[in-house]
């Protein structure tokens, strides 16, 4: 099995830039797989890794060795290329969201370089959550036909994951967090494991982060009934970053 799942853009389009996807609890690399076409149609180049453990007696230790498991992605992706395409933007999920904003905040970036920018997306809250039953955590996950089959079809997903307790120092590392790396934090308004004052807080204690709260999504903010308009929201931030921050497309007037 490979370490890795890649995904190209179009043959004969200049690579725009580098994303690497960190699957958050209980998932696989299988359950990005829409999210990694979409991205990389835009002519990035994608790679997804395997979701991180983190241990909560060496929390400092876990987040270096995650770490070095990106810049190893990184600069492998960068094989056979005129070296890694810019910029560098890792996507994490869940947990693996608060361990990235853990990460940056460390600056214990990837070895390759240090990210350009994250995209944190269903950081959970503090406390613990009783998910329940597989049907539970798929409506806790999602209410997504397409994504729901991607998860119960997948025999790697590691069924109850959402009831592992979360690290406080874990949570704590992320909402704490003080990168001044631009950061774009997705959340969806029906996530019940989200704390969204929490996350509007540590949004607005960092100098280059915006937060988007997508309307009707669950947990799996990445993979829900709206991933096209999350994967649209993703690819306008990368867009941004290759732009120095200044957006593309402002809006003057509009009737909606």
């Amino acid at each position: 099995m490979t370490e890795y799942t890649d995904y190209f853009g179009p043959e004969g389009l200049r690579t725009r830039g580098t994303v690497l996807v960190v699957p958050g609890r209980g998932e696989t690399r299988a359950t990005y797989a829409r999210l990694g076409r979409r991205l990389a149609a835009d002519a990035y180049r994608v790679r997804v890794v395997d979701a991180p453990g983190v241990d909560a007696d060496d929390l400092t230790g876990s987040l270096i060795r995650l770490g070095g498991r990106l810049g190893a992605a990184a600069e492998d992706s960068a094989a056979g290329e005129d070296g890694l395409a810019r910029p560098l933007v890792v996507v994490a999920a869940d947990t693996a969201a608060a361990a990235v904003a853990g990460l940056v905040a460390l600056d214990e970036g990837p070895s390759g370089g240090r990210p350009d920018a994250v995209v944190l997306a269903g950081i959970p809250g503090h406390g613990a959550t009783h998910v329940g039953s597989w049907e539970d955590e798929l409506d806790v996950r999602t209410s997504c036909p397409a994504h729901r089959g991607t998860l119960t079809e997948d025999s790697g997903i590691l069924r109850g994951a959402l009831d592992e307790p979360v690290p406080d120092a874990l949570l704590a590392a992320a909402y704490g967090s003080g990168t001044g790396v631009p950061a774009l934090l997705l959340v969806g308004d029906a996530d019940p494991l989200a704390d969204r004052d929490a996350l509007a807080r540590a949004a607005a204690s960092l100098p280059r982060a915006r937060l988007s709260v997508v309307r009707g999504a669950h947990h799996d903010v990445l993979n829900d009934l709206q991933h096209r308009s999350v994967a649209a929201e993703i690819v306008t931030f990368l867009e941004t970053v290759r732009n120095e921050l200044v957006p593309v497309v402002t809006v003057d007037s509009s009737a909606w």
